[in-house]
């Protein structure tokens, strides 16, 4: 009977370590809410402000920064690039004397009103491009945000965020090269402006503006406007030069304005790369051990059980 009742003794008490074991094990798997999920119970409904400094505190604002600048960019260069072209068939019309081809050649005119149809294009897919930058920003800051909940950071979510890197630095080189390319224009109109206004001030200068010298029209046609003459000084007089002049250095700034915004985006794009590189790690180690204590909790508890039905 004595040596019975140590032998319960014993079960008894490793049947205790057992569940204690098991009951740490279980207390360290427990995650209690964080604090701000608990005064939310007990306060209740969130108030106004809260609600707001929440929403505030989801915009990404990096990337609505890069927005703002690249809608203004690029109203401002296909806008003033636009009205910058119809005052120059305005000029080449009026006091060169260019006129349009009756067949279907490619001549001055044909080449302006290919380059505002591309300008409409470039105004509609980067009004698109801005929206779609400015939503993954949104979701990316949501998936850094929300690491440690139920937001999860997909593979396609990440292959999209290396495709817009790619992406914008494409079209960043390629708002560099409109961007030299609009500069031409405005060195055109920069020796015109500095022709009339060398004409005006110095007495018996012998100064021409041809449009063969840059390319406007065929070599064999002579469409040169002298000083002296008229038309040169109704030109300079104008408002049309001036204004286009002008507008073409708008457009110019619009399409500078475009490739800082490309830059911007870029820097924004690569950080929120690496901090879902980051963010994915982390979500993998936190999977990890959350499987590694449930396989630890789930071993203790069966051990458990069976030493107590082979001691009972």
């Amino acid at each position: 009977m004595r040596k019975y009742s140590q032998t319960q003794l014993l079960c008894e008490q490793s049947v205790r370590q057992e569940i204690e074991i098991g009951g740490l094990a279980a207390i360290s798997h427990f995650r209690p809410p964080p604090p701000g999920d608990r005064k939310q119970k007990k306060n209740g409904v969130k108030g106004c402000l809260e609600c707001c400094i929440k929403c505030l505190g989801g915009i990404p604002y990096p990337s609505l920064i890069a927005t703002i600048l690249l809608y203004a960019g690029v109203a401002l260069f296909c806008g003033c690039g636009h009205e910058a072209l119809s005052g120059t068939v305005t000029i080449l019309q009026n006091y060169f004397e260019v006129v349009r081809s009756p067949v279907d050649a490619l001549d001055v005119f044909t080449m302006i009103d290919i380059i505002k149809y591309v300008i409409y294009g470039i105004a509609s897919a980067f009004f698109v491009y801005g929206i779609l930058l400015m939503v993954e920003g949104f979701f990316t800051s949501g998936a850094i945000k929300d690491l440690y909940g139920d937001f999860k950071i997909t593979t396609c979510g990440r292959c999209v965020s290396a495709w817009f890197i790619m992406l914008t630095y494409i079209f960043m080189l390629a708002w560099l090269g409109v961007t030299a390319f609009t500069s031409l224009p405005v060195f055109i109109y920069f020796n015109i402006w500095n022709i009339c206004q060398n004409a005006t001030v110095l007495e018996g200068a012998t100064l021409c503006l041809d449009p063969r010298q840059y390319g406007i029209v065929p070599i064999a046609e002579a469409k040169t406007v002298c000083a002296g003459s008229e038309k040169f000084y109704k030109m300079c007089e104008s408002n049309e030069l001036d204004m286009t002049f002008h507008l073409f250095i708008c457009a110019l700034a619009g399409a500078g304005a475009a490739v800082i915004a490309m830059i911007h985006y870029l820097m924004v794009l690569s950080a929120n790369w690496a901090y879902v590189k980051d963010a994915c790690r982390m979500q993998k180690y936190e999977d990890i051990k959350s499987k590694e204590e449930q396989e630890l909790h789930d071993i203790h508890s069966t051990r458990s059980k069976e030493r107590l039905n082979a001691y009972t």
